[in-house]
């Protein structure tokens, strides 16, 4: 990709959701040479275990970590969406702990780890934000333990929504409470540690009571204050800035 590609745009949309930037901090992430490539489900980006040398932007689709145990039993560690780095870690710890794959058709870009550190070492402001970028990553591990640990199966759902729908708002993928969710309720509960089945069930309880729509991977929230109630969400923990907020 030559430096005049704009998809870059991506990257600096979504660290300018969680920090500033200077019109020569933009151009520098614009001008980062990578190779990019559109991957099918079921092909891994990155494998547990190996020590790659890039990075994975996401430019457009589903991703997602995820750990895989004996008898094929899978657990989801996050959903990525354009604009995030899922495996950023593998710049500073060189051995991968998960797997990276996509959910969906996805486009993406690889960062070669010495560009990132070259950009980084220039730009200090830049490696701020990375770095904050990683923090609020653990963060929202910190959430998603919670609730597998404390939250109910209603619960957990309606958090799930609550993060997807605000962090795609705050990337400019969502607005008026209605988002992309174009991943299936095995996805979900390989993330909730929920069967299909209840998966399911959690879903026709709300449906029926109202709170959101999920029709042709749309979701559809329509009682956020309700919604948000039911999974005591506080979005403290996605450090938004002022704007990126519902």
């Amino acid at each position: 990709m030559s430096s005049s590609d704009h998809s870059l745009r991506v990257l600096v949309r979504k660290l300018e959701s969680i920090g500033p930037l200077s019109a020569e901090e933009r151009q520098a992430v614009e001008s980062l040479p990578v190779k990019t490539r559109v991957l099918e489900p079921g092909h891994d980006i990155v494998n547990d275990g190996d020590q790659p040398s890039h990075s994975c932007l996401v430019l457009s689709g589903w991703v997602c970590r995820y750990k895989m145990l004996s008898l094929g039993r899978r657990q989801v560690l996050s959903f990525h969406v354009a604009g995030d780095i899922p495996d950023l870690q593998s710049l500073h710890l060189p051995l991968m702990d998960y797997s990276l794959a996509p959910l969906t058709r996805s486009a993406v870009a690889f960062i070669a780890h010495e560009s990132l550190r070259e950009l980084t070492a220039t730009f200090p402001g830049l490696a701020a934000v990375l770095t904050r970028d990683l923090l609020i990553d653990a963060a929202a591990y910190r959430a998603w333990l919670t609730g597998l640990g404390r939250r109910s199966a209603y619960e957990r759902l309606a958090h799930l929504f609550c993060e997807l729908y605000l962090r795609q708002q705050a990337v400019g993928l969502a607005e008026a409470h209605r988002c992309p969710l174009p991943i299936t309720q095995m996805d979900l509960g390989d993330a909730l540690g929920l069967s299909n089945v209840h998966v399911n069930r959690v879903l026709k309880e709300m449906r029926g009571s109202g709170l959101v729509t999920l029709r042709a991977g749309t979701l559809v929230i329509e009682k956020w204050p309700e919604l948000a109630q039911a999974a005591e969400f506080d979005p403290s923990y996605l450090h938004l800035r002022s704007g990126h907020a519902v």
